[in-house]
């Protein structure tokens, strides 16, 4: 019976302290170790962390030049890195097998079959000629690739012959950024307008909140055609990037100002805020100090979850032509090939940018559950 009191007695001292070192602990502390235990979310951070290095690294990680075209392997297949040859022997260094072209003799079409008697091996931080990284810094090395003049297409190639990993790769930089770019112009509009909403309510709130409705109303495929639509021609692949995430920044930003609008309206009668305006504060100080970072966290989630929206709105506008256009390479304009359904159904490796969408808007999603459930630290 002593025995079991001092069990109970121990474990109530351990949730006491726990309770002390809580306390002691700020919100953001106790989100983080919130966060930690969501191994979904933790995961799917890892993945983002992994997309963004490849993406900012794309030069370092691509094996080809994304824009080498070789009329030699249109169309190519995937070549799969093998260890073990076809005569059993197993090989340290990794390879793959070279092409052999041969002909449909009913169709006349032309096919690649894999070569089990031709290997070649695949070299780490090999010299290739010298490229720009981040367009500052001139390197000669990359990740891994095969001998020069060896074909090596690890994800295919397209209907230029062109490397599709590395198309991938550098895809991911525009199509990634987008998404962050887009989100924070966002954030930045929402919280403007939404604070100048909400603060001031009467008759700036019914003009914002009926120019919302507004826009919130058109049809969203005919606006961002029509906005595209007005971009001159003549412009460079780096401003109709810049012009594509400022209009999807200025349809996205509606959804946090309506965020920050309700926050605002049930925070500003608030004891706290009442008694900083009483000595003098001033709007700004009253924004900046006490209604924003009371829910910022709550709206750090919503941006987390509305990211894969500006990424998905990036690639459907590209994939239709409304959007990002070649020389630029995204994951959108990669997708255009897999409009005709023959050419995916006898190309399914063209799909594959694709599938890294899918994985990043999962991931993006994945986080934001982490972080919705580590707003509240306390739930548990």
């Amino acid at each position: 019976m002593q025995t079991n009191i001092s069990e109970t007695q121990r474990q109530a001292e351990a949730k006491q302290k726990q309770r002390e070192q809580e306390l002691s602990l700020t919100q953001w502390q106790l989100m983080w170790r919130a966060f930690k235990r969501h191994r979904l979310a933790m995961g799917a951070t890892v993945v983002l962390i992994i997309f963004y290095f490849v993406g900012i690294f794309s030069g370092f990680v691509a094996p080809n030049n994304p824009g080498q075209r070789n009329t030699e392997f249109l169309f190519a297949p995937p070549q799969v890195p093998q260890f073990i040859d076809s005569e059993g022997n197993f090989h340290l260094r990794p390879f793959v097998h070279g092409y052999e072209q041969e002909m449909d003799p009913d169709t006349w079409e032309r096919y690649y079959v894999l070569d089990e008697d031709e290997k070649h091996p695949i070299y780490f931080f090999t010299e290739v000629p010298e490229y720009e990284l981040f367009g500052v810094f001139g390197m000669n090395r990359v990740l891994f690739r095969t001998e020069a003049d060896k074909p090596f297409f690890l994800f295919g190639a397209d209907d230029l012959g062109r490397d599709l990993f590395s198309r991938i790769v550098f895809g991911a930089r525009v199509s990634l950024s987008i998404g962050l770019i887009g989100i924070f112009l966002s954030l930045v509009l929402g919280l403007l307008i939404g604070g100048i909403s909400g603060l001031f309510g009467g008759v700036v709130d019914l003009i914002i909140q009926r120019f919302i409705e507004i826009l919130v109303s058109i049809p969203q495929i005919p606006l961002w055609m029509a906005l595209s639509a007005a971009l001159p021609g003549g412009w460079s692949p780096l401003l109709t990037y810049f012009a594509i995430t400022v209009i999807l920044a200025l349809l996205g930003w509606t959804w946090v100002a309506r965020i920050v609008r309700g926050k605002f309206l049930s925070l500003r009668d608030e004891d706290f805020v009442l008694a900083s305006e009483a000595l003098g504060g001033s709007n700004w100080w009253l924004i900046t100090r006490h209604l924003i970072p009371n829910f910022m966290s709550y709206v750090l989630v919503q941006v987390t979850l509305s990211i894969p929206w500006m990424i998905i709105s990036e690639t459907a506008l590209s994939f239709l032509g409304i959007g990002l256009r070649p020389p630029v390479i995204s994951w959108g304009v990669l997708l255009q090939q897999a409009q005709n359904m023959r050419t995916v159904s006898m190309r399914p490796w063209l799909m594959l940018p694709g599938l890294f969408v899918v994985i990043a808007c999962l991931s993006f999603n994945f986080v934001g559950d982490g972080l919705r459930d580590a707003a509240d630290p306390y739930s548990d």
